[in-house]
């Protein structure tokens, strides 16, 4: 397991994995793992027992997303290894088509995961931002432009390589899927970001 120190010089580095579905699934766990905090400040208090039970399912799904989340790091890095090898084949290989057409769906599928990840992490963050404690309302607004972060940068890890599909009407299904989750995943963030943002200014 590297450090924080060591993915960041990893990231920095030559190597083209992990890359930048790599840092957007990490960022994403970040995004979730404070959402999980908003949850640890909130349960066992008396004021808060009205929605104990919403607190602690939203905690329950924000660690599963959160472990999810960090697994993905290693999958988008495994995911992009057949691309990368596909892209070395001879130009003249009678297969190097298909195979870098299969190696780029595969490539296609852990940032599509990651945004799935993040869109039901936005939806339980949302529940800590509104019934959470208030003294940790802020972290439930950074866990939200987090996974908002991590959402739009797998996407981009999505679109790189649907751009080069050959099949088209694959490459539009993908783009329309996550195009759909941007919009409505990443309009709940800044709702949440800028409802956190007016109470903190009131």
């Amino acid at each position: 397991m590297e450090t924080c120190r060591d993915f960041a010089a990893m990231l920095a580095s030559a190597s083209p994995a992990p890359g930048g579905g790599g840092a957007a699934a990490l960022t994403a766990a970040l995004g979730a793992a404070l959402g999980g905090m908003v949850g640890a400040l909130t349960v066992g208090k008396k004021s808060y027992a009205p929605v104990e039970e919403e607190i602690k399912a939203a905690m329950a799904e924000l660690e599963a997303l959160r472990l999810q989340l960090l697994d993905m790091v290693q999958e988008d890095a495994e995911g992009f290894e057949p691309l990368a090898a596909a892209y070395k084949l001879p130009r003249d290989a009678p297969d190097r088509d298909a195979v870098l057409e299969a190696a780029t769906l595969r490539a296609c599928q852990a940032p599509v995961e990651m945004m799935e990840l993040c869109c039901r992490a936005m939806e339980q963050v949302a529940v800590m931002a509104e019934k959470g404690s208030r003294l940790a309302v802020s972290d439930a607004g950074c866990g939200a432009a987090l996974l908002k972060a991590g959402l739009d940068a797998a996407a981009l890890n999505v679109y790189i390589n649907t751009k080069s599909l050959q099949d088209r009407a694959e490459a539009d299904r993908l783009n329309t899927a996550c195009r759909q989750m941007q919009q409505r995943y990443g309009a709940l963030a800044e709702k949440i970001y800028d409802d956190v943002k007016a109470a903190l200014l009131r």
